[in-house]
C-alpha cells in the first residue's frame, strides 16, 4: 500500500526496508561498543599493551586524542591531574589515533611528537599506538578527536561516550558518577 507524505506517496515497502536498514546500521555502531575491547599493541615508549590493562582498575577512562588537535592537548594537564586523583579505583588510557596510518604502519615522526605533548603537558599515562584490533574495533566508530569513553575491569564501555574536550571540573563530575 502507499501512504501520503508531505507532497507526494511513499511505498511502504521501501519505507520498512529503510527502516530496518537504518536499525541495523545502529545495531551495528552499538555492538562495536557492546563488545569488551580486545588489542595487542605498543605504548609510545615500544612496549607491548593489551587489553589486561583495564583488569588494573574499577573504571578507566580511555582518551583518544591526535597530535594535531588543540583541544585534546589543552585538556592533557587537566586528565594528568585527574589521572593521579582516585588511586588505583580509576586510570587514564590515551589512544594517540595519528600514530598509525591506516594500513596500520606506524609513524615514528608522529609518535616522536606525542612523546614530546605527555612530557609538555604532564599528561603521564598510558598512551597507546592503536592496533588493528583498535582500528577495526572500538576506533571505527570514533569520527572526532578527542573522543573518550569510559571501560570497566572486564574491558566493556560503560556509560556515554564523549566527543569533544571538558574542563578538569566537568571531567571530575563525570568520573565520580561511576563511583
Amino acid at each position: 500500500g502507499c501512504k501520503k507524505k508531505s507532497g507526494g506517496y511513499v511505498k511502504m515497502k521501501n519505507l520498512k526496508k529503510k527502516s530496518i536498514i537504518l536499525g541495523l546500521m545502529i545495531l551495528a555502531g552499538t555492538c562495536v561498543f557492546a563488545q569488551p575491547i580486545k588489542f595487542s599493541a605498543k605504548d609510545i615508549d615500544g612496549k607491548n599493551v593489551s587489553e589486561a590493562v583495564f583488569a588494573d582498575s574499577k573504571i578507566t577512562m580511555v582518551n583518544v586524542w591526535g597530535t594535531f588537535c588543540g583541544p585534546c592537548i589543552r585538556e592533557m594537564p587537566d586528565l594528568g591531574v585527574l589521572d593521579k586523583k582516585y588511586g588505583d579505583d580509576f586510570q587514564i588510557v590515551g589512544i594517540v589515533i595519528d600514530t598509525v596510518n591506516s594500513k596500520g604502519l606506524v609513524n615514528a615522526k608522529t609518535v616522536n611528537s606525542a612523546k614530546n605533548i605527555v612530557k609538555t603537558t604532564g599528561a603521564d599515562y598510558l598512551h597507546i599506538i592503536p592496533d588493528f584490533s583498535l582500528l577495526n574495533g572500538v576506533l571505527s566508530e570514533v569520527y572526532a578527536v578527542p573522543t573518550t569513553f569510559f571501560v570497566d575491569s572486564s574491558g566493556k564501555i560503560v556509560g556515554k561516550v564523549y566527543t569533544g574536550s571538558r574542563t578538569l571540573k566537568q571531567w571530575q563530575e563525570i568520573v565520580e558518577s561511576f563511583f
